[in-house]
């Protein structure tokens, strides 16, 4: 009675340890095969920091929509 309380109390830690190493494995297959050869780098530049390179392609990225504020009368 005492052992079968034990398992089913570890079960669930190892059912939950079992979730994070399968998680993480496809996370780092999803990087490892994202066909991405430039990572990218940070550089300062006139004291503000700005991500230089990288796969992502700031023209082809969505524009953020103009939205009136219909509530207030904002001037900048």
């Amino acid at each position: 009675m005492a052992l079968a309380r034990r398992v089913t109390a570890v079960l669930p830690l190892v059912g939950a340890v079992a979730t994070a190493v399968t998680l993480t494995g496809a996370a780092f297959f999803t990087v490892a095969h994202a066909g991405c050869a430039d990572t990218g780098r940070f550089v300062e530049r006139d004291g503000v920091v700005e991500f230089v390179g990288g796969c992502v392609d700031g023209h082809r990225l969505p524009a953020v929509p103009k939205i009136d504020n219909a509530r207030y009368d904002v001037k900048p």
